[in-house]
């Protein structure tokens, strides 16, 4: 289209009780509605490649610094002695300047295998109590497991590049982690 303008509805009459004809749709490449990026906390104009993984492991909210009756009170069902499961999905987000040569932030291949080493192999079909370390003497909550992710994946990346961490526990409890800046989302 040139010069990449709406144009307007081409004039129509209009009968009685009829409801007015709706408006040409206009062309995609000038969409008022496309989202505009914000450049949020980070430096405006840098990249923020994601990737996400989707770990299923079990848990149970039990703290050692409580009686049994407290963290029944506490934690309700899912201090179930038994553990409850969830589908965790983490998404992780790093920024950086752009390699001249790459084009990229990160080798989205890099960051797939650093994901796979911090996320995956430690708590996919895990018991998060029983079978990792970490959380022998912390409480596996989501803001626990955000840290955890955390610090794993820091060793890994180069200096400076992860950003922010989000773990879904479900749709309602989401906690994001950016080093020491954590915020619930509900």
């Amino acid at each position: 289209m040139p010069g990449c303008r709406a144009r307007p509805p081409s004039p129509r009459r209009r009968r009685a009780g009829r409801s007015p004809p709706s408006p040409a749709p206009r062309p995609r490449c000038c969409d008022a509605a496309s989202p505009r990026r914000d450049p949020g906390p980070h430096r405006a104009g840098l990249p923020l490649p994601q990737l996400q993984r989707l770990p299923p492991a079990c848990h149970r909210l039990h703290s050692k610094s409580l009686s049994d009756e407290e963290n029944l009170k506490l934690f309700g069902k899912c201090n179930n002695p038994n553990g409850h499961g969830h589908n965790y999905k983490v998404v992780v987000t790093v920024h950086g300047e752009i390699d001249p040569t790459s084009g990229m932030v990160i080798n989205l291949t890099d960051l797939k295998e650093y994901m796979q080493e911090a996320i995956l192999e430690p708590l996919d079909h895990k018991n998060l109590d029983k079978d990792v370390a970490y959380f022998a003497d912390v409480v596996s909550t989501t803001e626990n497991v955000a840290v955890y992710i955390w610090e794993n994946l820091r060793k890994r990346l180069p200096v400076g590049t992860l950003y922010k961490v989000k773990v879904y526990e479900t749709d309602q409890n989401i906690v994001v982690y950016k080093g020491e800046e954590t915020t619930l989302e509900k």
